[in-house]
């Protein structure tokens, strides 16, 4: 993607079996305020869409998912969302549109 020069993937995978720590009332409102900063993000950039998105936030990490027309699309949302302020991780499971990408 043009302008980045550098990528750094803090990730972690849990151990298997182990569940998830519930989540307390301020992460939660933290996690709700990302993720209606996403969307506002992806209603204002022309080139996304934020109705074929579906976002979810938890502890900071955004999951993204739909279609995108191409991937340079699929690209700027990740881009977009990990400009916003306490976000932790994308996860980005959008799916590219092959009709619309030919057409």
């Amino acid at each position: 993607v043009e302008g980045i020069k550098e990528v750094i993937n803090e990730m972690t995978v849990a151990a298997p079996g182990k569940p998830a720590p519930p989540q307390s009332l301020a992460s939660k409102i933290d996690d709700a305020s990302i993720s209606a900063q996403v969307r506002v993000a992806l209603l204002s950039h022309r080139s996304t869409s934020a109705f074929n998105t579906s976002v979810a936030t938890r502890e900071g990490v955004v999951s993204v998912g739909g279609n995108a027309k191409n991937t340079a699309e699929k690209d700027l949302v990740t881009k977009l969302v990990t400009d916003i302020n306490g976000v932790n991780g994308v996860i980005n499971n959008m799916v590219v549109n092959v009709d619309a990408a030919s057409n």
